[in-house]
């Protein structure tokens, strides 16, 4: 496990302000080696890997959380997934390479959402706002309308690596510093794409906030890992239905279905659906 794959909590004392830092490399290489990716998409993808990492990190139980969007411009599916321990994994699906850079130019027309899946309890999917050019900025106003909780996210991404830095201001705020998350916030807006992206978070913080006291916690290793599995795979070909999935045996002989996140091969054969079907094999 490489050291750049972590994520990081870290206090600011005597107060409700809190914040994350996170940084991908090999998970990031690993997922965006899957596709052939324009640069401008890579770097989308990076950014939406980077904040459901540092989302994830706000979740109180276990599960997932995923950002989703759909559009109608050259990227047509955007979709990030990061568990409670840290397990990522990405996708971007596009019609033509991008000419523009700003969010709305890369999706077009279309809906963004959060999902967080619990792996015991109710699924909850909250709306994205799509009224800003950048991805920080639409899940910033995300957290100020759904959680009314003051949030600042900073994300960015090259070729290797993606990173990103959120603050938060929980309700309740009592600290008697009454300046301390406007000072915070603007010290962070300093924060350039090459510090995020090539420095260690104790030096980030550092440089940031070296007048401030802040409590670190332990790094957490990042690494993707695909959730695909054989059962999974047989679970979505029984949603299908029987029907479907004899024609295409009739038509193939065996159904082979691939992993869009990691492109594992999953093969069935005909005694395959009949133990699907019918708990055993018919032949």
């Amino acid at each position: 496990m490489a050291l750049d794959d972590q994520f990081q909590r870290f206090l600011f004392d005597g107060s409700q302000v809190r914040g994350e830092w996170v940084r991908l490399s090999n998970s990031f290489q690993e997922i965006v080696a899957q596709t052939a990716y324009p640069e401008r998409i890579q770097h989308l993808l990076g950014e939406t890997l980077a904040a459901s990492v540092l989302l994830s990190g706000t979740l109180k139980f276990e599960g997932t959380l995923s950002i989703q969007a759909q559009g109608e411009g050259p990227v047509r599916t955007l979709l990030a997934e990061c568990s409670h321990d840290r397990a990522i994994r990405g996708i971007a699906r596009f019609e033509t390479p991008p000419t523009g850079r700003s969010l709305d130019e890369l999706l077009g027309p279309g809906r963004m959402a959060i999902t967080i899946t619990p792996d015991q309890g109710q699924r909850y999917q909250g709306v994205v706002p799509r009224e800003h050019d950048t991805l920080s900025e639409c899940l910033e106003d995300y957290f100020e309308r759904s959680e009314q909780i003051e949030t600042r996210l900073f994300l960015f991404a090259d070729g290797s690596q993606a990173a990103g830095l959120l603050l938060q201001r929980l309700p309740g705020d009592k600290s008697q510093d009454e300046d301390l998350w406007q000072r915070v916030g603007h010290l962070a807006a300093t924060l350039k794409a090459d510090e995020l992206l090539e420095l260690d978070s104790e030096t980030v913080l550092h440089r940031l906030f070296h007048e401030e006291t802040i409590r670190l916690f332990d790094p957490e290793p990042v690494r993707f890992q695909c959730s695909c599995s054989r059962e999974r795979t047989l679970a979505a070909l029984e949603s299908i239905g029987k029907e479907e999935c004899y024609s295409i045996l009739d038509e193939q002989g065996s159904i082979e279905m691939d992993c869009q996140f990691c492109h594992t091969q999953y093969r069935f054969d005909r005694n395959d659906i009949d133990q699907l079907f019918h708990g055993h094999s018919l032949h």
